[in-house]
């Protein structure tokens, strides 16, 4: 503000000095005009003399403002000519004192008061003769004396009044920022939910608002992810130490039985060391389970050859036709064919990752519908291609629980699709099944299930593969578990 008022007041002080020089200039133009205009004739002088006829002291003269002083050849005043009761120029009796240059104009004081008288001096032709020729200055320093005063006013003026409305603009214009600093203030208080109001893009500060509002959501969202991940961490660290503590205990357990009773029979001492040696795999498969997560969040460098999704669904198969004894009848379909109906042609699928990792998540997702689902439930595994969507996987919808963001929806995409005829989960268990930890049986049982990492090391392979892990179920509608991969190119 103060520096706006200073170029004001610059500017306002240059331009009335400019507009006063220009003023006083031409109003002395006009009697340096008047001066060199003025010329006695010849027939003024007297003949024998050469100084100037006088007029009679009855007669009339029009009243002037022109004084004229005479010199004679010699060069001493010889008289003047010009009334008015105003003082006179100051003029030397002679004109070795008067200083002045012919034909050029000059400025003198008055005689007395503080008044000034524009001169030139001129060459009289009779005798030798010369005069100077005076006009006063009064109308020239009135004109612009009150033009200077005028000027004052006016600058004082505009200065207080750039002072005063500056501010007030300046204040109307720091509202938004005003308010920003209440908005500041109450979000510093806690209140993480207030957002600024002025977010008008036309203006500065509107979009300083606009990028501080979604500075705000983002902080406020990697708080809850924050959050999130701490709370997500405690149940981990909280289900891996219930996890290890039951094989952990029964270890114990049959340790200090030994030790307290050396004596026990043979066969007592062998179901103990199966016990043992049943609790410690346990533990190690466990192990290498979170050593298996663990690297995976470290985003490992999976291998980037091409797949046959087709070879590892059917390899995928075998193996869980020989795991489930013949009590579940699996078959391998088409994606386009629903199980049973005997249509459609198997296809190679072919996209680019590592097979080794896909492959141990088509064999845990079999496994899956082994355990969970009662003995004779039919599992179909469909292989096929597609795009994102609604329909053929990739993108959210109701009913679908993901392991993993979504896909954009329209893109090329491989699919190999589990689909068992069990009883189903409800929403809140589907939501939830692809936590660690997680286990559908609340008693937490290892009679029917591992762990519960299994779906979210298969999750985490298939986003390290740019893909998904996804299910649609319902209560009574069985399960479909999906894995969505980015179609070769």
């Amino acid at each position: 503000m103060w520096g706006v008022t200073l170029l004001a007041a610059a500017a306002v002080l240059t331009a009335q000095t400019i507009g006063f020089l220009v003023l006083h200039s031409w109003l002395l133009n006009r009697v340096d005009q008047q001066l060199t205009d003025f010329n006695l004739p010849d027939r003024a002088f007297a003949d024998e003399t050469g100084l100037p006829i006088r007029p009679a002291p009855d007669s009339a003269t029009l009243p002037s403002d022109f004084r004229i002083t005479f010199y004679d050849a010699s060069g001493k005043e010889r008289g003047t000519l010009g009334g008015g009761t105003k003082p006179g120029p100051a003029l030397a009796p002679n004109t070795g004192g008067l200083h002045l240059d012919k034909g050029r104009e000059a400025t003198v004081p008055a005689v007395s008061g503080d008044g000034h008288w524009r001169v030139v001096w001129k060459d009289a032709r009779p005798g030798g003769t010369t005069y100077v020729v005076a006009l006063p200055l009064d109308t020239v320093d009135g004109a612009t004396s009150k033009l200077l005063a005028l000027n004052v006013v006016v600058f004082a003026v505009a200065v207080v009044g750039l002072i005063a409305v500056g501010r007030w603009v300046v204040r109307l214009g720091l509202l938004p920022l005003t308010r920003m600093e209440h908005t500041a203030q109450d979000i510093t208080a806690g209140d993480l939910s207030v957002r600024l109001p002025d977010t008008d893009p036309r203006t500065e500060t509107g979009r300083l608002g606009t990028v501080l509002n979604d500075m705000l959501d983002r902080l406020q969202q990697a708080l809850r992810e924050r959050e999130f991940s701490e709370a997500r961490l405690r149940r981990f660290v909280a289900d891996a130490g219930h996890e290890l503590r039951t094989p952990l205990t029964s270890i114990q357990g049959f340790a200090q039985l030994a030790l307290r009773h050396p004596d026990r029979p043979a066969w007592q001492r062998r179901e103990a060391d199966e016990q043992v040696a049943r609790n410690a795999e346990r533990m190690n498969h466990l192990v290498d389970d979170l050593l298996l997560l663990a690297r995976l969040d470290q985003e490992p460098a999976y291998r980037t050859v091409p797949v046959d999704l087709l070879s590892l669904a059917a390899d995928a198969v075998s193996t869980a036709a020989v795991r489930g004894g013949g009590e579940h009848r699996v078959t391998l379909s088409p994606l386009d064919t629903k199980a049973g109906a005997g249509d459609g042609e198997l296809e190679v699928v072919e996209t680019v990752g590592d097979p080794d990792r896909l492959l141990q998540v088509l064999n845990n997702l079999l496994s899956n519908a082994l355990v969970h689902t009662p003995p004779g439930t039919p599992v179909d595994v469909r292989v096929g291609t597609g795009r994102a969507g609604a329909t053929t996987g990739g993108t959210d919808r109701p009913g679908r629980a993901g392991g993993s963001p979504p896909l954009t929806a329209g893109a090329p995409i491989c699919v190999v699709e589990v689909a068992d005829q069990g009883p189903g989960l409800p929403p809140q268990e589907a939501d939830r099944v692809f936590e660690r930890f997680y286990r559908v049986d609340p008693s937490r049982s290892r009679d029917h299930g591992g762990s519960g990492l299994g779906l979210a090391i298969a999750a985490a392979i298939a986003r390290g593969h740019g893909g998904r892990l996804e299910l649609d179920t319902a209560v009574g509608a069985g399960c479909t578990f999906r894995l969505v991969l980015p179609a070769r190119t």
